[in-house]
């Protein structure tokens, strides 16, 4: 039984919190904190069967983040917040020698580009102090790097290409919506793609790489090549790997209204004067756009994220996919959310119960395909996420 401080009050977070809730015999009391109180208040409203407090925090403040850990006295400190606070966040639990988990990596507010490296240069800190940080406990990273790191256990002795596929087939009902924290999304998207081949990473121009992939119970979706941070670590920890893709699909109004949005400037992250006042114009769309949490109550269809890997098993040429099918109404039946938020938050609280069971143990900075993937994919699927497999199919 387990205290956590969770930072964060956005559509993930809702659902962390609750799963966390349902976990009762590894949680059993949370702190919710974010810098506005009141989000916070408005999801802790609906649990019953464990404490929950709520606070409020300046993530971006490392010592407000030690002072917040030092007064509730967690053992984990589950970071849902933006991926900007990550390293403020770090720095409160090193201060205060607390186990960190996160869903995303960090990236600094002022440019749109993301890397492990950052975070990977705490590593020695948090050996030292004895502690250790999962890094990327969502679906993508979390579950993809997991679903690799299984099918290297399980079906490959060599592992020679691997594809990432991320299809959201539902229907929001709006003109323009993102399904995760707007800001970050669009900043996401817009960055040049990039993949991996032969021992270096390739960039090319955004959405200039696309194909159709057939995904199991959605069908054929046009599917683009992005830059997704799981790449970076599994290249790192599975090098053999020859080539590595990420592919996420877009529908045409998306793209269009996302075109437009970019000629006219409003998905710059550099500051305009408006009327003697500074304003971002990201995040001002941010502002007027809906937000992700609000999206599920009319949300249909389903989200289908998987792993296809190449490679060969006693001396044979294999191909294998892994994949997860989620229905975005059934998701917000259950925890009021959208089937993206549900997809991140669930391997989120697996995660931290694999680290404060001691299933996973480590003294240091880690990625999920570090640790034995069969205790987390025995887990999965009872908390909401079964799996399935095919066999000698090469989907993408």
């Amino acid at each position: 039984m387990s205290k956590v401080l969770i930072i964060g009050a956005g559509g993930v977070s809702n659902v962390v919190v609750r799963k966390c809730a349902q976990n009762s015999k590894v949680y059993s009391e949370i702190l919710l904190a974010s810098r506005t109180q009141s989000k916070c208040d408005a999801i802790a409203k609906d649990i019953k069967n464990i404490p929950i407090h709520t606070a409020s925090v300046n993530a971006d403040n490392a010592n407000e983040v030690a002072a917040l850990i030092r007064d509730f006295k967690p053992e984990l400190v589950i970071n849902v917040a933006l991926p900007y606070q990550d390293l403020s966040i770090m720095d409160g639990c090193l201060a205060e020698g607390v186990h960190y988990l996160d869903a995303a990596n960090y990236e600094p507010k002022d440019k749109a580009h993301f890397e492990y490296s950052w975070q990977w240069a705490y590593h020695d800190r948090f050996k030292k102090a004895g502690i250790m940080a999962l890094l990327g406990s969502g679906f993508d990273p979390g579950m993809s790097n997991v679903y690799t790191a299984y099918a290297k256990k399980h079906y490959f002795d060599k592992i020679d290409t691997l594809d990432i596929v991320d299809c959201n087939a539902g229907n929001h009902g709006q003109a323009f919506a993102t399904n995760f924290n707007p800001e970050i999304n669009i900043r996401e998207v817009t960055q040049k793609g990039k993949f991996y081949k032969d021992g270096a990473f390739h960039e090319i121009p955004p959405m200039s790489e696309h194909k159709s992939v057939d995904y199991p119970s959605v069908g054929p979706r046009e599917s683009y090549l992005l830059f997704h941070e799981e790449l970076e670590s599994l290249v790192k920890h599975i090098p053999e790997i020859k080539q590595a893709k990420f592919w996420m699909t877009f529908g045409q109004e998306y793209l269009t209204h996302l075109r437009v949005l970019q000629d006219v400037g409003m998905t710059r992250i550099d500051p305009v004067n408006f009327k003697g006042q500074e304003i971002i114009p990201l995040e001002f769309l941010k502002a007027l756009l809906p937000e992700p949490g609000s999206l599920g109550s009319h949300y249909t269809g389903k989200t289908c994220i998987g792993c296809q890997l190449t490679g060969t098993k006693d001396g044979e040429p294999n191909t294998y996919f892994v994949y997860n099918v989620c229905d975005h109404a059934e998701c917000y039946k259950e925890v009021k959310a959208q089937a993206v938020s549900y997809t991140t938050g669930v391997p989120v609280m697996l995660g931290g119960a694999m680290i404060l069971t001691g299933t996973w143990k480590g003294e240091g900075v880690f990625n999920m395909e570090e640790f034995d993937p069969d205790p987390f994919m025995a887990e999965i699927g009872k908390w909401g996420l079964p799996w399935q497999e095919i066999f000698g199919q090469k989907l993408v």
